[in-house]
């Protein structure tokens, strides 16, 4: 799997770019990815244990709902004091409905994304969709 870090992130943060492959498997390599980002911005364990359960919850959402291809986008916003990490997981498909999952088998991720996420939501763009989630840091 490719990392890509983009040398010029605007306003202060620094960004990783993980593309995400249509497959199971993914999720752990890309978590292992994130992690070792994470562990570099010597962020409190607690604190990356949020993310990592974010990214987690909206990779599973992708491999089993988006069109591929899917990217994980994860930023770091180090001027204020209001410190977040942002999780951006973009793919080619439309937003799905509320409605086409059944709460007995799935559906709980995105409860546990907004639960430990500040604040969270859902783009529609001419290119596809884009969940994001913001987690306090600072």
């Amino acid at each position: 799997m490719i990392t890509a870090q983009l040398d010029a992130a605007p306003h202060g943060e620094v960004e990783h770019v993980f593309p995400l492959p249509h497959v199971p498997d993914a999720v752990s390599a890309v978590r292992r990815r994130v992690r070792a980002v994470l562990t570099d911005w010597r962020l409190a364990a607690e604190v990356a244990d949020d993310v990592l359960l974010v990214v987690s919850e909206l990779l599973t959402n992708a491999i089993v709902h988006a069109v591929p291809p899917a990217t994980l986008t994860l930023s770091r916003n180090q001027l204020d004091q209001d410190a977040a990490v942002r999780v951006e997981v973009t793919d080619n498909g439309p937003a799905a409905p509320a409605s086409a999952v059944d709460p007995d088998e799935h559906g709980r991720g995105l409860a546990i994304v907004t639960a430990l996420s500040a604040r969270c939501g859902v783009r529609v763009h001419p290119g596809g969709t884009c969940r994001w989630a913001e987690v306090q840091s600072g």
